[in-house]
């Protein structure tokens, strides 16, 4: 990378995605509006052909997963962009793209659901992201930003490991970081992709052997053994875990959430600690792979309390990586509400009491 000069610029959380894309050296996007992830394909419209590269309104979410698909197996850094519903459409490119070993970004900016839902902010999507979503036995990378900076810095991220693993990844928002605005530092750079897909992009066989891209195997055994290779690349996503930490030095009680709800959990345990209570949170940024190792240890010292906004998804897996050390217990936020950080301070302290209780029985 060539290094240029930097900016700052006061920007929503969807700018910062489609503004991250173009850092990135995405080529080509391919949209189909939805509230509220429509502002990154306005602003990749103008920007996108004004530097070169392709802007296409698809005539549906599936249009736009399938022409990701067609565009990645020609090795081109390309991105596709939703909400909810949209994702639901795109589950079968997406199964396509994982099966084919194919990169794409594809980011899910989530309304309130299920069904047409609300345009409200929700965190529902989380099991058909770090499950697939589409049918087989695949999985993305899902990265989960909180603040409009990490919006940018991630979908960089997002494109790197889509070619690292020759995989989608998927940037999980929603609609309260789509829609705020913050400063963003955005990094000049000029990004060299020419070599990163040049020994297995379909780039035409006139000096080269014959290259094929699938995800149709019929002959015995061989969907076995292509799905084992797929396995053994998941497993290796794993050394991609990331997450943020907050006052977990001294706490007694650990928060976990993720994404926006994160973030507004940080200001409630600010609050906290302000009164005393030792208040810690753990915030997975890699939803899958999701960050069992750390948090495991952490809860070695913690009592947990796992808030999100919907009905309870993440849980599932915060309760697997503590599984042989502890529990957590759950706070949920309906999508559809706007949660505050005074909707957390009491389910927080009840597990502070919860814990209080536990200490002085174990004293006596």
């Amino acid at each position: 990378m060539n290094a240029q000069s930097d900016t700052v610029s006061l920007i929503k959380g969807n700018e910062a995605i489609a503004k991250g894309a173009l850092a990135a050296g995405c080529q080509c996007y391919f949209a189909y509006p939805i509230t509220p992830q429509s502002d990154i394909p306005e602003y990749l419209s103008g920007e996108l052909p004004r530097q070169g590269g392709e802007f296409i309104q698809a005539e549906s979410e599936i249009g736009a997963i399938n022409m990701l698909l067609g565009v990645a197996a020609c090795g081109k850094r390309a991105m596709t962009s939703s909400s909810s519903p949209g994702i639901s459409l795109k589950q079968e490119g997406i199964s396509y793209l994982a099966g084919s070993e194919l990169p794409g970004v594809i980011v899910n900016i989530t309304r309130g659901s299920p069904g047409l839902g609300s345009i409200d902010p929700s965190q529902g999507d989380y099991y058909q992201a770090t499950r697939g979503g589409g049918h087989g036995d695949y999985r993305m990378l899902v990265l989960a930003p909180s603040t409009c900076q990490e919006a940018y810095d991630l979908t960089i991220r997002a494109f790197d490991l889509a070619f690292a693993y020759r995989n989608p990844v998927m940037i999980l928002g929603d609609a309260i970081l789509g829609q705020m605005k913050e400063p963003v530092l955005e990094r000049r750079e000029t990004v060299d992709t020419s070599q990163e897909a040049s020994e297995w992009a379909l780039s035409g066989a006139k000096d080269r052997p014959r290259r094929l891209i699938k995800s149709l195997y019929l002959a015995d055994g061989a969907l076995a053994e292509h799905n084992e290779r797929l396995q053994a690349k998941y497993q290796e996503m794993h050394k991609e875990q990331d997450w943020e930490e907050f006052a977990t030095q001294d706490s007694q009680v650990l928060v976990v959430a993720f994404g926006s709800v994160g973030r507004i959990a940080k200001s409630a345990i600010r609050m906290l600690r302000g009164q005393g209570y030792r208040i810690g949170l753990f915030r997975p940024v890699t939803l899958y792979p999701f960050p069992s190792e750390r948090l495991r240890e952490l809860a070695k010292n913690n009592s947990l309390i796992t808030i999100e906004n919907n009905a309870g998804q993440m849980v599932d897996d915060v309760r697997l990586a503590v599984r042989n050390v502890s529990d957590s217990a759950f706070h949920g936020v309906m999508p559809g509400k706007l949660p505050s950080a005074e909707d957390f301070l009491t389910p927080i302290l009840h597990v502070w009491e919860q814990n209080s209780q536990i200490a002085q029985a174990a004293e006596r």
